[in-house]
């Protein structure tokens, strides 16, 4: 049975330095664009539920929102098995350049989608369908460019492979912004008619870029001195099992954290009774927050290890979030929301950033696309994709506005085994 081994370091070139940086801008580009509109999405939630789920119950309309974001994380392991399989037999390049080609169209309808008043009830049906290409997509971005990340890299995996998770602040920052400006400098019934297309049009611009970049790529030296596997995904499932599980659950703190940033302009208006600009503040602050640090902790994590840091992040979680919430619930205003969700950036950074580098080492080359886009899309989708669904039925049901604390604390313990595991059976640092 193979043993998971760190990605080959060869000798540092000025060569393998300039493949490290277009790496680097590659994966970059392919993360903005797949997170960009993930959180437009969530960011929009109220509009579009209005636009593509009315009815009297503006409740069930945003849950009705939040169950078809929900389903297309549900079919993000199914991507990442297909995809993920194709990048360890056919090449990284090659699966790297269908991702990219996949999210294009699935943000390209969601931009164009008819609305009810426009279609009728196939309007739903339509955000679907965008959703699950979407979703499909990106369950085999994360995976194969993190894998073509650090298998490029001659030197500092963690610090390479972290850019992408940085470039994914950027994301939650221009996303944010949008849905700042846009709510603030827009009417009601203009940012209801056209306005929320506005952001999807803008990330189809990235696509092209990143398609063209990732074409112009080299395939990594591990790919080229591998022997593939016919069969990665089931060599993966009955070999390698623990390892799947063992990621699935690190990646806990990192998910939740996101989404409950992105839950937070939904959350401030519906239950706090603030506006929405005053959680897209937050994002906005989060963003940058996650694009600035992100890097300097994956420079930490090569020194002392990233199952350390991530730990740091897990054990933060479980001690910050029930007073953090009812900080917020206790006092809402605009300046406490931006507060909060910049304590949750800053603990996204530290779970993020170095989750790249610890799940490659868990996977031997031969199936690393397929083992870390299988256990990363677990992860995110029972951890962190339902999490919005989730939140706004807890709130609905209990009537407690702590409640997604407790859910965050939960995540968090399980991320704790997870990140335990890893250190412990499968000699991570």
């Amino acid at each position: 049975m193979s043993t998971a081994t760190t990605p080959t370091s060869g000798t540092v070139t000025p060569e393998r330095l300039a493949a490290a940086r277009k790496a680097v801008i590659s994966s970059s580009l392919g993360a903005a664009l797949e997170w960009f509109d993930v959180i437009v999405y969530a960011s929009f939630a109220v509009v579009i539920a209005h636009n593509f789920f009315p009815g009297g119950d503006n409740t069930l309309g945003l849950i009705l929102t939040f169950a078809t974001f929900a389903i297309s994380y549900v079919i993000r392991p199914l991507g990442g098995m297909v995809l993920g399989s194709y990048a360890d037999r056919r090449g990284r390049k090659n699966a790297l350049t269908l991702t990219m080609m996949l999210m294009m169209i699935g943000t390209l309808i969601m931009a164009v989608a008819p609305t009810t008043s426009m279609i009728g009830p196939w309007a739903g049906v339509v955000i679907l369908v965008s959703r699950l290409i979407q979703g499909f997509s990106a369950g085999g971005e994360f995976g194969t460019a993190t894998t073509f990340l650090v298998e490029t890299a001659p030197h500092k995996k963690a610090f390479y492979s972290s850019w992408q998770v940085a470039s994914q602040g950027a994301s939650v920052f221009l996303a944010s912004l949008f849905g700042y400006v846009l709510n603030t400098h827009l009417s009601h019934e203009a940012l209801y008619s056209w306005g929320w297309r506005v952001p999807f049009f803008f990330g189809i611009i990235v696509g092209p870029v990143g398609l063209y970049i990732r074409a112009k790529l080299d395939e990594t030296d591990d790919f080229k001195t591998s022997v593939p596997e016919r069969a990665p995904l089931k060599t993966t499932l009955t070999r390698h099992l623990g390892r799947v599980l063992t990621g699935a659950a690190v990646v806990g703190v990192a998910t939740i954290s996101i989404y409950l940033i992105l839950y937070m302009p939904t959350f401030a208006v519906k239950n706090l009774g603030v506006s929405a600009s005053a959680g897209y503040l937050g994002g906005i602050v989060a963003g940058l927050v996650t694009l600035i640090t992100v890097p300097l902790i994956g420079h930490l994590a090569d020194r002392v290890g990233p199952a350390r840091v991530m730990t740091w992040a897990a054990v933060a979680a479980i001690v910050l979030a029930w007073p953090l919430f009812k900080l917020m619930v206790d006092h809402p205003s605009t300046l406490t929301l931006v507060l909060v969700v910049s304590v949750l950036g800053v603990i996204m950074a530290f779970a993020f950033g170095p989750l790249p580098a610890l799940m490659s080492s868990l996977f031997p080359a031969e199936i690393r696309a397929t083992g870390m886009s299988l256990s990363y899309n677990l992860g995110v989708t029972l951890l962190g994709g339902i999490a919005p669904l989730v939140l706004t039925w807890l709130i609905s049901t209990t009537g407690s506005l702590d409640a997604p604390s407790y859910y965050y604390m939960t995540v968090a313990v399980l991320s704790l085994g997870g990140l335990w595991s890893a250190r412990t059976l499968f000699r991570q640092k």
